[in-house]
C-alpha cells in the first residue's frame, strides 16, 4: 500500500509541477522596440505603453533603436525570445525592407508576427509660401511647365513620406526633384527656410506651421477627406484621380510567440487605443487610433506591399 501511494504521490506531482511552474503573462517588464525618441512612432509608443502597462500591470520600457531603415529594431525582436516580453513598434519601412535593400539579416513576413495596426495617420502636400500654386492643379501645372526646376524634401528613404511624394510624381506625370534628408525634422526646417519647394509630411508634424503661416497645405493624401485637416481636399479629388497614401504603424512580437500571447497583447493595444484621453491625444497630434486585430493588421501589411512594393520596383529606389 505504501509503495502505491508513493508511485501515486509522484505521479500526481509530475502533472501538477509544469501548472504549478507556469506564469502568467506578463511577468516581467516589456521592452517596446520603437525609432529614434522624438519622432512620430516614438511619441504613439509611449502613449500607448503607458496604458497598456496598466492593463498589463508590468512596465513598458521603450527602447528607441533607429537606423537602418527598421534593421536594427527588427533584427533584435527577431533575436529575443518569443514569450510577448519584446515587442517592435514601426511604420511601414519594417515591412518594405525586401524591396529597398539587397540584404536584409531576417524575413519579416517569417521572422515576425503582426499584432495589432495601431494608428494611421495621412501625409499632407505643403509647400512654401513663396511657391505660387494653392492647388494640386496649379501645382502640377507649374511642374510641367518648369521640369526638374522644382524640388520636394526627401525624409528617410523608403519612408512613408518620401513614398507618398514619389507616388505623386509618377500619377501627376512631373519631374519634381528629391533632396534628400536624414529624418523629417531637418527636412520640415530646409522647407520652412525655403530652401526646397514641397513635401509630404505627416498630419501631425505640420498644423501649427500651417497655422502660423510658415508652410501652405494644399491637399491630404487620404482616400476622403480628413477629420484631422478640416477643409482640405484630397489629392485624389485635386487632379490626381485614384491617388492615396497614409502612414500606418503597427505592433509586432517574434514570429514564434503564442497565439494567446498575441491576443493579449493585441487586446491591450485595443484597449489602450480606445482610452478617450488616448484618443484625444492622438487626434490632437494628428495621428488616428485604430486598435485592429492580427488578420487585419496582416491584410493591410500585404496591401501595402503589393502597392509600394511596386513603385520601389519601377522607380529603382534602393537604401543600400
Amino acid at each position: 500500500m505504501n509503495a502505491v501511494l508513493s508511485v501515486a504521490v509522484v505521479i500526481s506531482f509530475s502533472f501538477a509541477a509544469p501548472i504549478a511552474c507556469a506564469q502568467p503573462y506578463p511577468n516581467k517588464p516589456i521592452r517596446l522596440l520603437a525609432p529614434e525618441a522624438g519622432g512620430g512612432v516614438d511619441f504613439v509608443a509611449r502613449v500607448l505603453a503607458r496604458e497598456m502597462s496598466i492593463g498589463l500591470s508590468q512596465q513598458i520600457v521603450i527602447d528607441n533603436r533607429g537606423g537602418a531603415g527598421g534593421i536594427i529594431a527588427g533584427d533584435t525582436v527577431v533575436k529575443s525570445a518569443p514569450d510577448g516580453h519584446t515587442l517592435l513598434i514601426y511604420g511601414p519601412a519594417i515591412f518594405l525592407l525586401p524591396y529597398l535593400r539587397e540584404r536584409v539579416p531576417f524575413d519579416t513576413a517569417r521572422d515576425l508576427a503582426p499584432v495589432s495596426l495601431a494608428v494611421t495617420t495621412p501625409h499632407v502636400l505643403v509647400v512654401h509660401p513663396s511657391l505660387p500654386v494653392r492647388s494640386v492643379r496649379e501645382l502640377i501645372t507649374l511642374a510641367k511647365n518648369k521640369p526638374a526646376q522644382l524640388n520636394d524634401a526627401g525624409a528617410n528613404t523608403g519612408s512613408s513620406a518620401h513614398l507618398s511624394a514619389e507616388l505623386f510624381k509618377a500619377m501627376a506625370g512631373i519631374n519634381i526633384v528629391r533632396v534628400p534628408f536624414k529624418g523629417v525634422g531637418p527636412a520640415l526646417n530646409a522647407l520652412i527656410a525655403g530652401q526646397v519647394h514641397l513635401m509630404f509630411p505627416s498630419a501631425g508634424s505640420i498644423t501649427q506651421h500651417v497655422k502660423s503661416g510658415r508652410l501652405r497645405a494644399i491637399a491630404v493624401t487620404s482616400a476622403k477627406p480628413s477629420a484631422l485637416t478640416p477643409g482640405l481636399p484630397t489629392v485624389a479629388e485635386s487632379g490626381v484621380p485614384g491617388y492615396e497614401s497614409a502612414a500606418v504603424f503597427g505592433f509586432f512580437t517574434p514570429a514564434q510567440t503564442p497565439a494567446a500571447i498575441i491576443t493579449r497583447v493585441q487586446q491591450e493595444v485595443a484597449r489602450a487605443s480606445a482610452n478617450p484621453e488616448v484618443k484625444k491625444r492622438f487626434l490632437d497630434a494628428g495621428v488616428e487610433p485604430v486598435g485592429s486585430t492580427p488578420e487585419e493588421y496582416a491584410s493591410i501589411i500585404r496591401r501595402e506591399q503589393a502597392k509600394w512594393g511596386k513603385l520601389i520596383r519601377d522607380l529603382g529606389i534602393r537604401e543600400d
